[in-house]
């Protein structure tokens, strides 16, 4: 997934700067599911600041899932779900290959429950293109279609592509603590 990403911010003597315009860092491509793919775009802790001297870039050392007052800004690339329902699937070259690639997501998968996961966090979920399947931990479920937002409350759910073109989706974690 090509995603171009500019930042700006402060320069020291106090005025907007261009920090960098190129490739997103942490683009990666799967290749135990074609057409699955996911870019971390931006990481922030919540020690960060803002202005000249501000924290910079925090991507490359970043997990997935942001801690308490953090955040992370991601785009995803759900292929349909038929590519991981084909005979060939191997579900444990995936699971290695989602835990090396995207940290932090892929410890908060469930395997007895293919896609069902939760985070710690405020979520905004963008959907950018396609369509895509909303699904609670109670079987229930909605269509979302472009320019759709959902908003979850570090509820359980998965994310399912039952159609036949990707979807690609934008996120916007918040981090947060669990009540309880």
């Amino acid at each position: 997934m090509k995603i171009r990403r500019v930042v700006a911010g402060t320069g020291a003597d106090g005025k907007a700067r261009f920090l960098s315009d190129g490739a997103a860092p942490r683009s990666v491509e799967f290749t135990t599911v074609p057409g699955f793919a996911a870019a971390l775009l931006w990481a922030t802790e919540s020690t960060d600041t803002v202005g000249a001297g501000a924290a910079g870039d925090r991507t490359g050392e970043a997990g997935f899932v942001p801690a308490g007052g953090g955040t992370r800004l991601m785009m995803v690339r759900f292929p349909p779900d038929a590519v991981m329902m084909r005979a060939d699937f191997d579900a444990a070259a995936f699971g290695a290959e989602f835990g090396r690639l995207v940290p932090g997501l892929a410890e908060t998968f469930e395997p007895d429950h293919p896609g069902m996961h939760s985070t710690d966090s405020i979520d905004y979920d963008i959907v950018l293109e396609g369509e895509i399947t909303l699904e609670l931990d109670d079987g229930a479920q909605v269509l979302l279609r472009q320019h759709d937002v959902a908003v979850q409350s570090g509820n359980r759910h998965a994310w399912r592509n039952l159609g036949d073109k990707p979807a690609t989706m934008l996120f916007v974690l918040l981090g947060a603590r669990r009540a309880g």
